[in-house]
């Protein structure tokens, strides 16, 4: 192999890497030891600003291949013909630890992919579960600071965390799961994905769907249980990363099978509840899984901090033939996901590799930090202008999206739609196993323990309320186990 020279930053040649310039062997070091300065420099910057949400994680390179056609439903290229290859990559992360937290903590796992399609980068940014805690992102600050540290001892609280969630029943359905075995999966390969929003797929006749991404894992559900995940903490808190890393080097490239429900715009006007409120899901019943493609990981990103760490995932990324909801939480995400990047990567983060699109991009976006390609050149940086080549490809207009109001207010998220128990305690009874029950019980009461202080009852009889009313032996068993007697309860 061909040695290489050891220089500084500018590439100058460096002979004296091992001792600092100084005014004789034991004076003071000079100023003038530029590389002692630039490395120092460089070692306290090291650090880029860590992500608020999903801190901790891991991705791999891979590959989507479409084994079935759905261009009836989207004219998106990624999914023009059976048989097509789309190079991807995935990010798996927890989502309120932080970044040197364990891989089994109890939280939800983020579940980010981004396909680089001739026609930009497509993102889909999900998690492992179908649902999410909250229906509008007025509400996602004041949850994720629930999940994060008291702001006088530094410490998690559980008091806060069930205060929120009990104050707000819509996160009942996603507590449920959370608390079951679900909330502690053995590995990233062992989990399902979900698109987790309401998105829009348009065909060539300008025709659209409301649609549900789903990825199924092909390496079969395992979870840790409640004290298996504790265990595991002390032995390796790397554990997800360090068995996605093994397995790709071993070729045993992980793979998920993505499937869609699709919801026709007429379906979507009369439905029971509101289809685009991500707290709930659509039933497989009536709304049946179509098979699309498969997700292989087959490469490890050959330095973590360059591909993994500034990889940039937004919801606003779609392409042509996917589009957008009325779900207000995507909504809210379509803003917030690129603005965090802005803040974290810099103005320019879409120019990093492995978050840049690797076919042509045109426009007039020029400067600013983390510039690293050619800016653009000698172009020009208006329009209109009579000098460039950049033209509007007019079969990529968007159909228009019709308003089902013109009235613009505050309306209350859950006027009409305030059913937030009949799910969970679907889950709950028909759904889980006895022994999936069992554990999760066990966890629910294990996490409500914790709650203390004066309104330690006021919090516990609250969420009480909500189990009950989700499915009657949830309730009893999880008031059994805080050990409140049943003349006290409140139901």
């Amino acid at each position: 192999m061909k040695k290489k020279k050891l220089t500084t930053a500018g590439g100058r040649p460096y002979t004296e890497f091992e001792n600092s310039q100084t005014a004789g062997p034991r004076g003071p070091i000079l100023l003038q030891d530029y590389f002692l300065h630039e490395d120092l420099a460089h070692f306290n910057r090291e650090r880029i600003p860590e992500r608020v949400v999903h801190a901790k994680g891991t991705g791999a390179f891979g590959t989507f291949t479409v084994t079935h056609d759905i261009t009836q439903y989207t004219k998106a290229k990624i999914f023009s013909e059976i048989g097509k290859q789309t190079k991807m990559f995935a990010r798996f992360s927890l989502v309120a630890g932080e970044k040197g937290s364990a891989d089994t903590e109890r939280d939800p796992r983020g579940f980010a992919l981004k396909f680089y399609t001739e026609d930009g980068n497509w993102d889909l940014v999900g998690n492992n579960t179908p649902v999410f805690f909250i229906k509008d992102p007025k509400k996602f600050s004041h949850f994720i600071h629930t999940q994060k540290r008291d702001p006088k001892t530094n410490c998690k609280n559980p008091t806060m965390i069930w205060d929120f969630w009990s104050l707000n029943p819509e996160s009942l359905h996603q507590v449920i799961i959370l608390m079951s075995d679900r909330g502690t999966p053995f590995s990233y390969r062992n989990m399902n994905g979900f698109g987790s929003h309401t998105f829009s797929l348009i065909n060539k006749n300008n025709e659209q769907h409301w649609v549900k991404f789903h990825f199924k894992t092909l390496q079969g559900i395992k979870n840790f249980t409640g004290k298996e995940a504790n265990d595991m903490k002390s032995t390796d808190l790397d554990h997800s990363q360090r068995d996605l890393v093994e397995a790709i080097d071993r070729k045993e490239f992980p793979k998920w099978t993505m499937q869609i429900q699709v919801m026709k715009a007429e379906q979507a006007k009369n439905f029971k509840f509101n289809p685009f409120d991500v707290t709930k899901v659509w039933s497989h019943k009536e709304f049946p899984l179509i098979d699309v493609g498969t997700m292989e990981l087959n490469e490890i990103p050959e330095n973590y901090f360059r591909d993994v760490e500034q990889s940039a995932f937004a919801p606003a990324n779609v392409v042509d033939g996917i589009g957008y909801s009325p779900d207000k939480m995507l909504q809210g995400r379509l803003l917030s996901y690129p603005d965090a990047h802005r803040y974290r990567l810099g103005v320019n983060y879409e120019n990093i590799p492995v978050n840049k699109c690797p076919y042509i991009v045109a426009n007039y976006q020029r400067d600013g930090f983390m510039q690293v390609g050619d800016n653009g050149g000698a172009t020009t940086n208006y329009r209109p202008n009579s000098f460039d080549d950049i033209v509007v490809d007019e079969s990529y207009k968007e159909p228009p999206m019709q308003m089902e109001s013109n009235t613009a207010d505050w309306f209350d998220r859950n006027e009409n739609d305030s059913d937030h128990y009949t799910q969970p305690g679907i889950l709950f009874h028909y759904v889980m196993t006895e022994d999936e029950r069992k554990n999760t019980v066990t966890n629910i009461v294990n996490a409500m323990s914790g709650i203390s202080g004066e309104k330690k009852v006021e919090i516990i009889n609250r969420q009480l309320c909500h189990f009950f009313r989700a499915d009657k032996q949830l309730g009893m068993e999880v008031a059994e186990g805080l050990g409140i007697p049943i003349d006290d309860r409140v139901i």
